[in-house]
């Protein structure tokens, strides 16, 4: 028998390697030979043969229907879609966990995984019952579902508690010879933590709150922004927040000329609402460092200073090899894994203490305004509150945590720095909440709010609560929402110097010309998908925007009404009555958010 033949030199390089065509690799394929992609040019950029491409389209109609989770490359009837929904919405606990820097393992995601089913099975007509699918989160499910979702570093097993603890006790010893071996002082050492506000939620037993969850489609998830304080052991240097909001450039900001660099937060967006990596490191080189460098200066202190903050994914684990120059200052230590609520400053009451001051301030804005203008409670929180307004009492807020509160936050942490002669400092700050949860109570009292001080409590305490079911369903829908506007603002930006007449002839001619090809072109076939393709990608952009246009009129005119209203009112007013400021709470806010107004504080 002679000698096999040998393989030609590129036979191995020409080899097609196997691509795991997910369903949403698959939606993406369709999309784009929809947008008018060659099947031959599809099949070269995915590295998917031509005949499974046109499979692909031959069952296009299955495929955009299905909604599965991340991962599944399969529609199989045997998969209930409960158990699709539930992977989503466990996805999506799993990375807000994760970047609040929790611990994450096998135990917990199990958990949630069979509380997430349960919620949805009892909201889903037919799926209890005799012979209803049961769901078990098994070892097997869980190894798969990790495997289709790409997630890596999930422990098999969480640390105990009594381990939380001695790591901590260990932490505090190995941090108080740290800083007395580098010869930090109180003043050179800050702490950093990220933290989630529900900017609009008042407490759940107010009319509004009611009144909000009775409506249709409502999603209290849509308000969410998230924070980032930082002070030092001394509690007499706050710097500035960083503040992540789902939009860029909200309405306010447009209507307002706002330039938000002279924000009192720095401002920062994604869709997500995170804090990336990205954000943190932009925060301390054009807030933390500054600011730090002027602190520093005015106390006739040396020039360096100690940054302690958690694990979480937002924080660089080479940040202070990255730090260089200018910021060479600045020497970084993390925080062991799972001791943040024991050791965390900011999580010793500050940031607690701050949104009850929030919830303070909100409460005396909306006295105000009921008192001094013509809104009522509800036309107020529906048609004015925004999210200005909402940075301007994250200011008010932060501004009110006091020295006492700061300086109590790290007697954890750092117990021997009490040794200095300021004992008083580090008494329990209890009195100071409670004082301003009184206060809450009194001010919500005054506009006819009947709620109490368990009400606050619960209020503030669900910022960082775990989210539900139906909170993860909400942040989900919320996520897609937001891409969804974010495309469109920036279509819109793209176009805001066509006017809207225009748009209304260009699309007027497109129609004629749409109409004359489809009559009159030999071939009706080409003519049609060319009509239909232009029609889905380019002139579908220009109608949108021109339908919004439409919408934002009708709401404009709406107010100039409400406006007009106000104003007949006014002067059918007594003479004790027009003594009284009517401008809306647009017109009340502080000039600092204006483009002519001086630089505001770091």
């Amino acid at each position: 028998m002679g000698p096999k033949k040998a393989r030609s030199g590129n036979a191995d390089k020409g080899k097609r390697k196997a691509v795991r065509t997910t369903i949403e690799l698959k939606k993406e394929i369709i999309a784009k030979y929809e947008q008018g992609t060659r099947v031959s040019d599809l099949s070269a950029e995915y590295g998917v043969p031509k005949s499974t491409i046109s499979t692909f389209l031959k069952n296009k109609a299955v495929i955009k229907a299905a909604n599965v989770a991340k991962g599944v490359t399969l529609i199989t009837k045997q998969r209930p879609q409960i158990m699709e929904e539930m992977e989503k919405l466990l996805l999506i606990f799993i990375k807000e966990k994760e970047l609040a820097g929790d611990s994450i393992n096998e135990v917990v995601i199990c958990e949630k995984a069979l509380q997430i089913f349960s919620d949805l099975n009892k909201e889903t007509p037919g799926t209890s019952g005799e012979g209803a699918f049961t769901f078990k989160a098994s070892r097997g499910w869980f190894e798969n579902f990790r495997h289709r979702s790409g997630m890596h570093c999930v422990t098999r097993h969480g640390e105990a508690a009594s381990a939380n603890q001695e790591a901590a006790n260990n932490f505090i010893k190995e941090f108080s010879d740290y800083v007395k071996a580098e010869g930090f002082v109180p003043e050179q050492v800050f702490n950093c933590d990220e933290t989630g506000l529900f900017w609009k939620k008042m407490p759940a037993n107010t009319y509004i709150t009611k009144e909000e969850k009775a409506l249709p489609g409502h999603k209290p998830m849509k308000d969410r922004l998230t924070l980032l304080f930082c002070a030092n052991a001394s509690g007499d240097c706050k710097v500035k927040p960083l503040l992540v909001y789902h939009s860029d450039n909200p309405r306010p900001f447009k209507r307002h000329n706002v330039m938000k660099g002279k924000l009192a937060v720095m401002w920062r967006s994604n869709t997500k609402v995170w804090v990336t990596r990205q954000f943190f490191t932009e925060w301390v080189h054009e807030v933390f460092a500054p600011r730090v460098k002027e602190y520093l200066a005015e106390k006739k202190l040396p020039l360096k200073c100690l940054l302690v903050m958690d694990n979480a994914p937002a924080h660089p684990p080479a940040l202070e090899e990255d730090l260089v120059d200018d910021y060479s200052f600045i020497k970084v230590k993390f925080l062991p894994p799972n001791t943040t609520p024991i050791l965390q400053p900011m999580d010793q009451q500050v940031i607690s203490n701050f949104k009850k001051l929030y919830t303070k301030a909100l409460f005396r804005k909306c006295f105000e305004v009921t008192n001094d203008t013509q809104l009522t409670l509800r036309e107020f929180w529906k048609e004015h509150f925004n999210i200005l307004n909402c940075v301007n009492l994250i200011d008010t807020a932060w501004s009110n945590v006091t020295h006492r509160t700061l300086y109590a936050a790290w007697r954890k942490l750092w117990p021997e720095r009490d040794s200095e002669g300021l004992e008083a400092e580090s008494a329990p700050v209890v009195d100071e909440d409670v004082a301003v949860v009184d206060d809450i109570v009194a001010i919500g009292k005054t506009m006819g709010l009947d709620i109490q001080q368990d009400d606050i409590n619960e209020l503030v305490e669900g910022h960082a609560a775990e989210l539900t079911a139906e909170e993860l369903m909400h942040l989900q829908q919320q996520q897609q929402k937001d891409m969804v506007e974010e495309i469109s603002s920036e279509e819109e930006e793209r176009v805001e110097d066509i006017s809207s007449g225009l748009i209304h002839e260009m699309c007027a001619k497109w129609a004629e010309i749409a109409n004359f090809v489809e009559q009159h072109h030999p071939d009706k076939v080409v003519a049609n998908r060319a009509v239909n393709i232009f029609n889905d990608n380019v002139m579908s952009t220009f109608r949108k925007i021109s339908e919004r246009r439409k919408k934002q009129q009708t709401i404009e005119k709406f107010f100039r009404k409400e406006i007009r209203q106000v104003t007949a009112e006014k002067d059918s007013d007594s003479p004790q009555q027009k003594i009284q400021r009517t401008e809306t709470p647009e017109e009340q806010l502080p000039s600092v958010f204006i483009e002519e107004d001086s630089p505001s504080r770091q």
